[in-house]
């Protein structure tokens, strides 16, 4: 039998076709990869919690309800925290270029802005670093700093907002959700 082409491309294509065939090194390879993060991945992961979901707030555990829609043409993930109460807010994920960003619409009046750290992020847990905002001196003035979003399970999640104060952290708020309705996507 006569092969066409580089004898040295079969042998590394039967060499990679042996060394997925060991279990060992096929799990190194695949958590290797599941390790990886990037804004598009994270985007994707954000718009499959559309819908409604309830839960608590924070260690005194005050009912919560968010709610998760796709707006923009599918260019926007929007988190509506409280809706229809006095301390609704609203942050709004987007991707700028490569990179996963948020602003945050605080019932105190400012707005910070985050962007997804992806060498701290996984497949499970999208973690957001502080990257500036509007109204607010970050030095003194009370605001949201960062937030994380772990996926529990396909309809649980956790998600920690970090409220900082003079320029440390003040205290934060968890809160531990359940989706009671998804929602159809508008994008």
């Amino acid at each position: 039998m006569k092969h066409n082409g580089n004898p040295l491309r079969w042998l590394a294509a039967a060499a990679l076709l042996a060394a997925l065939a060991i279990p060992g090194l096929r799990a190194q390879m695949t958590e290797h990869i599941s390790d990886q993060m990037d804004g598009r991945t994270a985007f994707h992961m954000l718009k499959s919690l559309v819908g409604d979901w309830t839960g608590t707030a924070g260690e005194e555990k005050m009912p919560a309800t968010v709610t998760y829609r796709i707006s923009s043409n599918g260019h926007v993930v929007t988190e509506v925290l409280f809706p229809g109460t006095e301390h609704e807010m609203m942050t709004l994920y987007y991707l700028n270029g490569t990179d996963l960003q948020a602003t945050h619409y605080c019932s105190i009046g400012n707005r910070p802005q985050f962007k997804l750290d992806p060498l701290k992020s996984s497949i499970k847990e999208l973690v957001f670093a502080f990257d500036g905002g509007t109204g607010f001196n970050p030095g003194k003035d009370s605001h949201i700093h960062d937030a994380k979003i772990d996926f529990i399970a396909k309809d649980k999640l956790d998600a920690t907002w970090s409220f900082y104060s003079n320029g440390e952290k003040h205290n934060t708020k968890d809160f531990h959700l359940t989706r009671v309705a998804a929602a159809k996507s508008a994008g």
